[in-house]
């Protein structure tokens, strides 16, 4: 299978990060929505990144639903959820945050890098801000202060950590990170693990898979 887009998307990210941890086969394809428009559109025409192709030629958007996919057909996927109703719950909840968080924080990325400064709407933008730092609160509380959310480290916590690493890492001049110590660490220890500095959140990087 192939895995299309860049990997300082943080919805890339966290599917490249999920099929290294599962030490699942993959081909990492960098093309960027922006640069390589015209051989993106040709592999998917509704320029959507990560864009997944599967060994039977289908193609699926989304990092939800390809995660989705990717658990039906591999256990070692399947296994990255919590199965107790309990631990699952929390890893739902955590991973609904930081998937707002993420989209927060591209919309607010791609308003000052897309639109002039002069048509920035500015009630838009107090919208989107508010909608970030409130999801950046509640997982600044709500996440263990040790460990991660399932007792074993999951999708939820890999898209906690990339949701965090994008917001810090672009958006450090209008997002205070340090008032959110908690999640910062939570994200620190999740970046210093091998399958993380496998897919560093870098323009033209390689995912690249560990172990056998």
């Amino acid at each position: 299978m192939q895995l299309i887009g860049m990997l300082d998307s943080p919805y890339v990210r966290r599917v490249a990060i999920a099929l290294i941890m599962a030490k699942t086969p993959f081909i990492h394809r960098p093309i960027s929505l922006f640069r390589h428009i015209d051989q993106f559109s040709e592999l998917n025409p509704l320029l959507k990144a990560p864009t997944l192709l599967t060994d039977d030629g289908v193609t699926l958007m989304d990092s939800s639903v390809i995660l989705e996919y990717l658990a039906g057909v591999d256990p070692r996927i399947a296994a990255l959820a919590p199965s107790t109703p309990p631990e699952r719950l929390s890893a739902l909840r955590a991973t609904a945050l930081a998937l707002t968080v993420m989209e927060k924080a591209v919309h607010r990325q791609y308003e000052r890098m897309l639109r002039p400064a002069e048509k920035q709407h500015e009630p838009w933008v107090d919208r989107v801000m508010g909608q970030l730092t409130a999801g950046l609160s509640a997982l600044d509380l709500e996440l263990p202060p040790s460990g991660w959310i399932g007792g074993e480290l999951g999708v939820a916590d890999i898209t906690v950590a990339c949701a965090f690493g994008f917001t810090h890492s672009l958006l450090a001049d209008v997002v205070d990170t340090g008032r959110y110590p908690n999640l910062g660490a939570f994200s620190a220890r999740a970046e210093a693990l091998p399958a993380f500095r496998a897919a560093p959140a870098v323009d033209g990087a390689i995912a690249s898979t560990i172990g056998g």
